[in-house]
């Protein structure tokens, strides 16, 4: 399959459908935590739609040409939040499910360092080579595609571009 470009108006449209989603299966939780950098503008919308707690947890795995070479896992040692604690059950959020790594072992991190056991996902896109199904997605491809999000622009250029 050819790579997909999202705009800034789709991508706001396919957040706001995980929304509807998530709400309408019931399933209460009482705090979200988005992985970064991916899932930092899914997860800032959906905490100021559900009006829950955001804390956000910084992993990345890919860079290279263009940010396209996976590579090793890093995940950040803390999180950042204003509250003192997480809170149960969490919604665990990011852009995409690619591999399944990534959301496969922060939710064993949350489980082991914070005792955090009931989590569920939810991302925008899912991809068949994923180990893991998320618990709320809008799009599933089977065919893996490589999906360029409308902010992807500003891995490429400096502010002296803008000026240009």
């Amino acid at each position: 399959m050819a790579d997909i470009y999202v705009s800034w108006d789709e991508y706001h449209r396919l957040i706001e459908k995980l929304a509807v989603k998530i709400d309408r299966s019931g399933w209460q939780f009482a705090q979200i935590i988005c992985l970064a950098k991916g899932g930092l503008r899914v997860g800032d919308i959906l905490c100021r739609l559900f009006r829950q707690p955001l804390a956000i947890l910084y992993a990345a795995s890919y860079g290279g040409q263009n940010h396209q070479i996976r590579g090793e896992l890093t995940i950040s040692s803390n999180l950042a939040m204003i509250e003192a604690k997480l809170k149960s059950p969490l919604l665990l959020v990011d852009d995409l499910v690619d591999s399944g790594i990534t959301l496969q072992k922060t939710s064993i991190l949350l489980q082991e360092k914070y005792g955090i056991t009931n989590i569920k996902t939810a991302v925008i896109w899912y991809k068949a080579a994923s180990r893991i199904k998320p618990d709320y997605y809008v799009e599933y491809y089977p065919d893996n595609p490589w999906i360029h999000q409308p902010f992807e622009r500003y891995e490429l250029i400096t502010p002296k571009d803008l000026l240009e």
